[in-house]
């Protein structure tokens, strides 16, 4: 892993191409329709990845060369602007997938429809990594999609699991009170 980067590194950068031209405003309602994150979270989120080091991203490097690499950014940032962009991305995806877990796990979905939300979430982040001009290997995009769907057949179980029991619990409740007599709301009369 590199200790620094300079300015060859910024010459070489290719990535953002893809948007050469466009205004942050426009790259911004494009994610902001299919993602949670701004343009600036995941142009930062994508440079802190490429310009890793030994101990942590190189916010100062990405806060000066920021236009130079992310076509539709105008300004400089200052490394704690850089961080806290960082951070909000980070933020915001633990929260995403919290929600999408809480829905996978309560039930909310079915099956086939976590499997129609995997597969467009999926196809909006190659989008992205397209965008980028990221690529990845098949065999890399393979295992990805396979440690996923594991993930999500084991919170489905697991799911089952606990509405199954909890379904129990409220039946054996509700004998329980009935045979002492007490109505299903819990009044005594």
């Amino acid at each position: 892993m590199r200790t620094q980067y300079g300015q060859d590194d910024v010459n070489k950068y290719r990535k953002f191409k893809k948007v050469d031209g466009a205004t942050y405003r426009k790259v911004n309602q494009f994610l902001r329709k299919r993602t949670y994150v701004t343009a600036r979270e995941w142009a930062i989120a994508r440079l802190c990845t490429d310009f890793r080091t030994r101990s942590g991203a190189e916010m100062t490097f990405i806060g000066q060369h920021l236009p130079e690499l992310v076509p539709f950014m105008q300004d400089s940032y200052t490394p704690q602007a850089v961080n806290q962009a960082r951070n909000s991305f980070k933020k915001k995806v633990y929260k995403s997938g919290a929600t999408f877990f809480y829905g996978a796990m309560c039930g909310f979905f079915t099956s086939e429809e976590l499997d129609d939300l995997l597969f467009e979430a999926s196809e909006v982040a190659r989008f992205l990594l397209e965008v980028e001009k990221t690529s990845l290997d098949i065999d890399e995009e393979i295992e990805i999609e396979d440690r996923i769907t594991e993930v999500m057949r084991s919170v489905g179980e697991a799911a089952a699991k606990i509405l199954q029991a909890r379904m129990q619990d409220d039946a054996k409740e509700n004998e329980g009170t009935a045979a002492a007599g007490i109505p299903p709301d819990g009044d005594s009369a």
